[in-house]
């Protein structure tokens, strides 16, 4: 089932609710909330394959609720609703009854017209909404201090002109299901169906990707499918056997301390691809980044340990259904591995993914550019092999929350030399990123030079644009981003080898790099020339294919006023 969620869970019907859980092991289900004065109601049993439901005459929308399950040895626990829409705020773990129509979307235009962006630009900000602006939040709280969370009517009210005005035309926001612990950055959960309270109620969360729609920005979220949080209150062993995740400890838990769900299962696979198109049907997310798919396709992400045959089938099962089901919409892996065919669909015997992470690219680009540029004419090939797979898989280049946390450096810190020269390499980083096929995905706070590591626990440090060199930064970018958006060349291409073209991608010496980026319909053109040294090379020749003029539309110091124009010569070849 893709559906699942309009069945389990708690659903309001006439003056009362029904409420459906699925725990075929337990002895007894029994269901406690504010509207029974939190006594027991046996939930009955039929036969029907281990489901327990319950129609609760006077239960309505807001009220708090749980299910008490009783296990064949006697032990009763308590848990949230595995389908619950709603739930308390941590460390409370209560389900609430929500009505999942209420909101009415006004965001038809954007619905009609959106696509998969394969011959569009997609620029992506990646952002945690607690720690992007964060006014109210104390800098350096007292420990056990609580941080204050904005809603989702504030976020959306600061973030959509900040994205507009630097040309970011699609979010991605960190996982958004009900999870217990902040550090985690949602990627443990325990309410998969219930947008964390933390920010406000789910329709807050409806009006956010609504108004980014209406706004002309598309709005992509982050999904776990290979994990969930030990919490008792959650899925562990909810009737008393490992009903979500491997029975074996060998596999049943990951190395981040969770539990691995059991893709073989069908209850398994119903939970999770209805939770995936839930989040695309009820909410309007435009698309859904998977997390650690290497974990789905190896065991344990491992390849010496052999593929995980039923989890892929499981994947590809998931991705065609999506897609039949919601054919506009985006589907990413986060993979870093060599399998074949991720972003092939499922009936080439694909995984059915529309884009992959590109980690390849960026491990090899991070590494070049944190080199001391004496030593990069040793490291050419970092910058250039991504180019001998980039048709291989439709792409995504990122710069991720994953690699700006756990002493990895901000991109500003991670560049060499003193202040000026760390953003002069970061300007040169970001211009290789801008021209090298593919979409592109930058991490809150990195377009404007974040110094310090980010945290979930404080906002990003907005005071450093009052400094010159923070302004400049964030001006570059933000004008690398609108060529970006303007150029054809720069997306229109980006899976057909015929859109680039290296004029030099050799010059290992002097670590210069010089290319074409092809427009389809054949105009507007752009050439790239970027060295990577701090040394001025004033007489360096570079080919082109064409003897005419050149406009220079673009330096290290932004767009130029009046563009700049050469000719070339003719020579034994045009320059």
């Amino acid at each position: 089932a893709f559906d699942a969620y309009t069945y389990f869970g708690a659903h309001i019907e006439g003056t009362g609710v029904w409420f459906r859980v699925y725990a075929p092991a337990a002895k007894a289900v029994y269901v406690i909330g504010d509207f029974s004065g939190w006594n027991r109601i046996r939930m009955d049993h039929g036969y029907d394959g281990g489901v327990f439901t319950a129609y609760v005459e006077g239960a309505k929308a807001g009220q708090m609720y749980k299910y008490l399950v009783e296990e064949q040895s006697g032990a009763v626990r308590e848990h949230c609703d595995p389908y619950g829409f709603a739930m308390e705020k941590r460390p409370a773990f209560a389900s609430i009854i929500t009505d999942l129509y209420k909101y009415r979307f006004a965001d038809e235009e954007w619905m009609a017209k959106r696509d998969k962006c394969y011959d569009k630009p997609m620029n992506i900000y990646e952002l945690h909404l607690a720690s992007w602006k964060n006014k109210k939040a104390v800098r350096e709280r007292k420990e056990g201090e609580e941080m204050y969370f904005p809603t989702y009517e504030e976020i959306a009210g600061e973030l959509i002109p900040y994205l507009k005005e630097n040309h970011f035309n699609y979010i991605e926001l960190l996982p958004l299901a009900e999870h217990p612990a902040d550090c985690s950055w949602g990627y443990q959960d325990t309410g998969f169906y219930a947008p964390t309270a933390r920010y406000g109620a789910p329709d807050g969360l409806k009006k956010l990707v609504d108004s980014c729609h209406q706004n002309d920005i598309g709005v992509i979220l982050d999904f776990v499918p290979i994990h969930f949080a030990m919490d008792a209150y959650g899925l562990r062993r909810f009737d008393g056997t490992a009903l979500y995740e491997y029975d074996n400890k060998d596999v049943g838990e990951s190395e981040w301390g969770t539990c691995n769900f059991n893709h073989s299962r069908g209850e398994v696979a119903s939970f999770l691809q209805s939770n995936a198109n839930y989040w695309l049907q009820e909410f309007h997310f435009d698309g859904i980044r998977m997390d650690a798919i290497s974990r789905a396709i190896y065991w344990m992400g491992d390849p010496k340990r052999g593929v995980n045959d039923r989890s892929v089938a499981f994947i590809k099962e998931m991705n065609a259904g999506l897609h039949s089901l919601n054919p506009t919409a985006i589907l990413v892996a986060e993979d870093s591995t060599n399998f074949l065919k991720v972003t092939a669909p499922v009936e080439y015997d694909g995984l059915g993914f529309d884009y992959k992470w590109d980690m390849g690219w960026m491990n090899d680009f991070i590494e070049y550019m944190k080199l001391d540029p004496y030593f990069r004419k040793d490291n050419h090939n970092k910058m250039t092999f991504s180019m001998t797979y980039a048709y291989s898989e439709n792409y995504v280049l990122v710069i991720s929350h994953d690699e700006v946390v756990h002493l990895k450096c901000s991109m500003l810190n991670k560049m060499p030399g003193y202040p000026d020269d760390k953003f002069r390499n970061l300007k040169a980083a970001y211009a290789f990123m801008l021209f090298h096929p593919g979409k592109k995905l930058l991490f809150m706070g990195q377009e404007f030079g974040q110094l310090r590591e980010w945290s979930e626990e404080r906002e990003l440090d907005w005071y450093l644009l009052k400094e010159e060199k923070h302004q400049d930064l964030q001006n570059f970018v933000k004008t690398l981003l609108h060529i970006y958006t303007k150029y054809p060349a720069l997306y229109a291409a980006d899976n057909d080898p015929e859109g680039f073209e290296w004029i030099n991608a050799d010059d290992a010496y002097r670590s210069i790099f010089s290319l074409i980026r092809k427009s389809p319909t054949k105009r507007n053109n752009l050439l790239f020339v970027v060295n990577y040294t701090p040394v001025d090379r004033p007489d360096y020749r570079v080919g082109v294919p064409k003897k005419k003029q050149y406009k220079l539309i673009m330096d290290e110091n932004g767009l130029l006023d009046k563009p700049k124009i050469f000719k070339a010569e003719e020579q034994e070849c045009d320059h």
